[in-house]
């Protein structure tokens, strides 16, 4: 969060399965749409953080399966972890504040007196969380029983039924919405509390989230029917939370716009942008050059010279690309390359996107942009690739403001 000099214009605080995450979207359209709206508007001056259930282990699972952006933030186990930056730097203050009224080996024992918990694999069993699966038709019962056993224990836990199958046992402290409240404290404590918050969910764990005061709120139109029954129940007429009509990225893309928090048309959904010339910042033209190299590669556009010519004309003859091994070449000299290129992965599932975009000007009319180029490629119709591991940090000199558009 260093990288910003006041108050985050956005923070946007999404789930992951589901939310922002489309399992069910096998090319990852609505994922890699939201990768390049964030990345080309919003990450030079805006905070990105996921809240998910997941633990830490199965977290670094789908961030190698899925196009996931680096976060700002991670808020992790439901709630009861909260990390910073790419090392996922723990806040220990956090930490020690759930400790108050826990007792893990307590929950433990009383947890085992009842045989319809089945445990779940050990790497969601965290320090301040106890996870387990419970039938939906069980589930009800169980929980006032085991939440009469725990207090009598004199334990303070939140119990919470989640996807119609999972059950997490925390401290009364701990949560998705308490764990983004204590965040937006410690965030208004240092004079950088975000201008304007868009949580975004689709299970019942993710309800604290639309319950933290002056957030905006979406569901996504697949949310499940625990969230929408506690919409209708507490949120209704609530002019700040909505149900998109979208699903997943996309219903988050749609509250965006629906709520005037900025700009909600990505750059994916741009075509032939390489046409025209506009004077946009560094990070909005090193997205648009990079879905051009995506859509060559695949043969999605027109074999045409006026896309190279264009090219040409608008990136600086003494432009360079500097790749991290220290090869230094001119922006000119690698355009010249791409007629070559072109459809050369257009037996494949393709797919081009940028994280942890930044720049600077260096001086008067040049910019230093910084960037991970990553890259998904698999058999169509087989399966949606894997992400390569080579995802490299390239920097790039443009001594005018009109890099490409």
């Amino acid at each position: 969060m260093d990288r910003l000099n006041g108050s985050a214009n956005l923070m946007i605080v999404s789930d992951l399965d589901y939310t922002m995450v489309d399992h069910d979207d096998p090319e990852n359209l609505a994922l890699l749409r939201f990768n390049a709206l964030w990345e080309a508007y919003y990450r030079h001056n805006s905070l990105l953080v996921f809240s998910t259930g997941r633990s830490p282990t199965i977290y670094r699972e789908l961030r190698n399966q899925k196009p996931l952006l680096t976060p700002d933030i991670t808020i992790m186990s439901v709630g009861t972890e909260i990390t910073y930056g790419e090392s996922m730097v723990p806040d220990d203050e956090w930490k020690e504040y759930l400790d108050c009224k826990w007792n893990r080996d307590i929950v433990m024992e009383e947890t085992a007196k009842f045989p319809e918990l089945i445990s779940q694999s050990e790497t969601e069993q965290r320090p301040h969380k106890v996870s387990f699966y419970l039938e939906k038709e069980k589930a009800s019962k169980i929980m006032q029983a085991l939440s009469k056993c725990l207090e009598k224990r004199g334990l303070d836990v939140k119990i919470i039924y989640s996807n119609g199958i999972a059950l997490d046992i925390l401290p009364q402290g701990a949560g998705k919405g308490r764990a983004l409240a204590f965040l937006l404290e410690k965030l208004k404590a240092d004079g950088l509390r975000p201008l304007n918050t868009l949580v975004c969910g689709d299970s019942g764990n993710d309800a604290e989230l639309f319950g933290v005061p002056e957030v905006y709120g979406v569901m996504v139109s697949n949310a499940q029917e625990e969230l929408v029954e506690w919409y209708a129940e507490n949120s209704r007429d609530n002019a700040r939370i909505s149900h998109a009509t979208e699903r997943c990225a996309d219903g988050i893309i749609q509250a965006i716009g629906n709520f005037s928090l900025g700009p909600n048309v990505s750059p994916r959904d741009i075509r032939d942008s390489m046409l025209n010339t506009k004077n946009l910042s560094p990070s909005h033209e090193v997205v648009m050059f990079y879905l051009f190299y995506e859509r060559w590669m695949r043969g999605d556009i027109e074999n045409s010279e006026q896309y190279i010519q264009n090219l040409k004309s608008i990136f600086h003859s003494t432009g360079n690309f500097v790749h991290p091994s220290g090869v230094d070449r001119p922006m000119q000299q690698i355009i010249d390359t791409l007629p070559k290129l072109f459809g050369e992965k257009q037996s494949l599932d393709f797919r081009v996107w940028v994280d942890h975009v930044s720049y600077a000007e260096v001086s008067l009319g040049s910019w230093l942009v910084k960037f991970d180029k990553w890259e998904l490629s698999g058999s169509i119709g087989t399966s949606t690739g894997t992400v390569n591991s080579c995802s490299v940090l390239t920097s790039s000199i443009f001594p005018k403001s009109e890099l490409c558009s």
